[in-house]
């Protein structure tokens, strides 16, 4: 099994032992696996996995509990949950639901220009990046899941 999928199973199982269903559909950023028009109606969620620079685990979560998840409220950027695997060092999943595929472009563009952000970044970034990487998938809830 590919990394990308054990990272989407992860969440996945995580999201239905938070309380949220396990149903989603998950879609790509290709226009091959989703419909644009599905792809463009919302609301979205996008699942994110961060891999921590070596060292940068609690440098990372204090910069989201301090800052990021403010300023992404600030952008249309609603938290759903943030986890932190238990077998998988370093990483930090995290879901986060926008009104539209649309409007997630949108909202992680204004996001990136934010002036705060940008001075957070630098200075969290500075010896050195927190994140070494970082995926991204977008889902929809399906027509039976509690949460939508």
């Amino acid at each position: 099994m590919s990394v990308r999928a054990r990272i989407v199973i992860t969440a996945l199982a995580l999201t239905a032992a938070a309380g949220l269903s396990s149903h989603v559909h998950v879609a790509t950023l290709s226009a091959q696996q989703a419909p644009a028009a599905a792809a463009a109606a919302g609301p979205v969620f996008e699942i994110r996995t961060y891999i921590a620079s070596a060292g940068k685990l609690e440098d990372l979560h204090a910069r989201f509990r301090d800052h990021t998840i403010r300023i992404f409220a600030r952008h249309g950027m609603k938290s759903v949950a943030y986890w932190i695997p238990t077998d998988q060092r370093n990483t930090l999943v995290y879901i986060i639901q926008h009104a539209s595929r649309t409007q997630a472009t949108a909202n992680w563009a204004a996001f990136m220009k934010d002036p705060e952000w940008m001075k957070i970044a630098a200075a969290s970034n500075a010896n050195g990046n927190l994140v070494a990487r970082a995926d991204s998938y977008f889902a929809t809830a399906a027509d039976y899941s509690p949460i939508k």
